[in-house]
């Protein structure tokens, strides 16, 4: 299988950053390996269900200066953003433990077992060492490599913003089409949070936060917004940038890099603002 993951805007992986922004795109992985395909009893287009799809164009076509660690491997393969110990008891026979979290019951755990439209995808169960090579070649790799991104964006720019970019089915009646996650205040300051709000307002757009997503496990672990890293989940409602069938991009595609790309330079203005303030308090 070919690397899981792409490092984009670095020359070499300890080159330090451009931008004290970072994206991350752990969803929209297309490439799905032979041992996966041969192992499947839905079709191989219901694991669409699992894509954030086709975000990766929204992030590649906003990204200018800032890193961006962009998952090719697919979620059906293994979930970025859950935990290496959310592990599937129904599927894993890896799995420890008895409190499961409401995603890992209900098929979407660490590997995902089941969609709402196919049921369940695999013919058989994984085995312990499957599971455990997938998290130390894919996994491991991908979270290594983006806390190492942060840290050297903290070091240079005093402060470091992790944007991590999710697409959403449509919410019913339309009550939000994105929604920000900040894991209730946890994963970041407010203060990036209100700078997304503003531009989310100027473009007349209906958004929430926190609710239905407030973000999983690249949050939880990489948001430390007490040593100067926060990270936001942005979630954006696939109608906006997809065709009629949600399958393939839409006229809306440029539209919404735009508008990734104005969120984008806001939380890079508020974080440069943070670094002014600070070194104005230590004089």
């Amino acid at each position: 299988m070919a690397p899981s993951f792409r490092l984009i805007g670095s020359d070499h992986p300890e080159s330090p950053p451009e931008s004290p922004v970072v994206l991350s795109v752990p969803h929209a992985g297309r490439d799905y390996p032979l041992a996966l395909r041969a192992a499947l009893r839905a079709p191989l287009a219901s694991l669409a269900a699992l894509e954030d799809r086709h975000v990766d164009a929204i992030a590649l076509g906003a990204r200018e200066r800032e890193t961006l660690l962009l998952q090719v491997a697919p979620r059906a393969w293994i979930d970025l953003n859950r935990a290496e110990h959310e592990r599937d008891p129904l599927l894993d026979d890896g799995a420890r433990g008895a409190s499961l979290s409401a995603k890992v019951r209900a098929g979407l755990g660490l590997v995902p077992r089941r969609t709402a439209h196919a049921g369940e995808l695999w013919r058989r169960r994984l085995a312990d060492a499957e599971v455990e090579a997938r998290i130390v070649a894919d996994h491991r790799p991908y979270h290594v490599a983006l806390a190492e991104t942060l840290a050297r964006a903290k070091a240079r720019f005093g402060t470091a913003v992790l944007l991590d970019i999710h697409s959403m089915p449509p919410i019913a009646g339309g009550r939000a089409r994105i929604v920000l996650g900040d894991r209730f205040g946890r994963a970041a300051a407010a203060r990036f949070v209100h700078r997304m709000e503003a531009e989310l307002e100027a473009a007349r757009l209906s958004y929430a936060l926190n609710t239905p997503y407030a973000g999983g496990h690249i949050l939880e672990r990489h948001g430390r917004p007490h040593e100067g890293i926060h990270a936001i989940q942005l979630e954006i409602d696939r109608s906006l940038y997809l065709d009629h069938r949600l399958d393939e991009p839409g006229p809306g595609l440029e539209p919404v890099t735009q508008l990734v790309r104005a969120l984008i330079d806001a939380l890079a203005d508020e974080a440069a603002n943070t670094a002014s303030g600070l070194a104005q308090a230590a004089e």
